[in-house]
């Protein structure tokens, strides 16, 4: 009777060792797979996914959806092992997401602004596309800084000390001979409200002779109404090309979309130049499950994209305009272009 007990717990151990190393043992890996996906023309909490204010906006139709991916961190051995047999995941090493030296905070934080930036890259591709004329624009407002209070992030400037600037160049020429300390009048134009003067006593820096006004600024397209994008929590830059199309939807008549219900993924350019993205597989499946017939795909995906299109028609594209056009061929029954 010992020996028959002996044996069975000798036959048990292994199985519950392993048992304890599914659920107690973390792995090095991360999983991707299809995360939510959001129609730009839509909206969430209550609020539109791209709201513009200050100007006439035009009825939309059909759906312009982003997508996205969900990583899961953390893994144990068991839960890697059945999120890799569901065939809906896929396990990539946390070094190559989470590089060693930052912390996941640190990255997040990083993802989070990149996503920030790309919609503001997105509104000027818009505005480019729509032919608005570029403007020296604050990109940003160092706060705190001489400017701070004084000019918003989104303002064009007109003229420094009463001589008008034009591009960036012209600014900057305008800023150099001034000294900390030394004061600068600011002609500038601000999004819905009227124009105005900011008069700045230029501070220090560091890494520079001249006066600091604590600004960055770019030659951008400019227009006197606001285009705010209402998603948080999403990371990375892919959702550039989607807010790009539903800024063009919104500000123009007929509806791109018609009646169809698109999604697509692509990093964007100020210029308008669609760059690949990851996950696009991933991507796709979720676009699928929402609803979607047709994906929007970067050109430099297409070969991935085509390896499973998950029964989507997909359509290639190498730009902004090309992207419109696209739309406009697919809404009145043509062929765009395909991968």
């Amino acid at each position: 009777m010992n020996r028959r007990i002996l044996t069975l717990v000798a036959a048990l151990l292994p199985m519950v060792a392993f048992g304890v190393l599914l659920v107690a043992v973390p792995v090095p890996f991360v999983s991707l797979g299809p995360g939510p996906t959001f129609d730009t023309l839509g909206t969430v909490d209550g609020k539109p996914v791209v709201e513009i204010e200050g100007t006439t906006t035009h009825p939309t139709t059909g759906h312009l959806n982003m997508t996205t991916v969900t990583q899961r961190d953390g893994l144990t051995l068991g839960e890697a092992l059945t999120l890799w047999l569901s065939g809906r995941e896929q396990l990539m090493p946390r070094d190559l997401l989470y590089p060693p030296g930052k912390s996941r905070e640190e990255i997040e934080e990083d993802n989070d602004a990149e996503f920030r930036g790309s919609e503001q890259i997105a509104e000027y591709a818009a505005l480019g596309y729509l032919r608005y004329p570029t403007a020296v624009t604050l990109a940003g407002v160092h706060d705190p800084g001489p400017s701070a209070g004084e000019l918003k992030t989104g303002d064009a400037v007109d003229a420094v000390n009463g001589e008008p600037v034009y591009t960036v160049k012209q600014f900057t020429a305008r800023l150099a001979d001034t000294k900390p300390g030394e004061t600068v009048v600011i002609d500038y134009r601000r999004k819905n409200a009227e124009p105005g003067t900011a008069r700045i006593t230029l501070g220090e820096n560091k890494d520079r002779a001249n006066g600091y006004l604590g600004v960055s600024v770019l030659d951008a397209p400019w227009a006197p109404f606001t285009v705010d994008f209402n998603l948080t929590k999403i990371g990375g830059p892919s959702a550039g090309l989607m807010f790009s199309l539903a800024v063009i939807d919104k500000l123009t008549t007929g509806a791109l979309a018609g009646q169809t219900f698109i999604a697509g993924s692509g990093a964007i350019k100020a210029d308008g130049q669609v760059d690949p993205i990851g996950g696009i597989a991933h991507k796709m499946v979720a676009a699928r499950e929402a609803g979607a017939t047709v994906f929007l795909v970067p050109a430099d995906n297409c070969y991935e994209a085509r390896a499973d299109d998950q029964g989507l028609q997909l359509v290639k594209i190498d730009n902004l305009a090309q992207a419109v056009g696209a739309l406009k061929t697919l809404t009145a029954g043509g062929q765009p272009p395909s991968c």
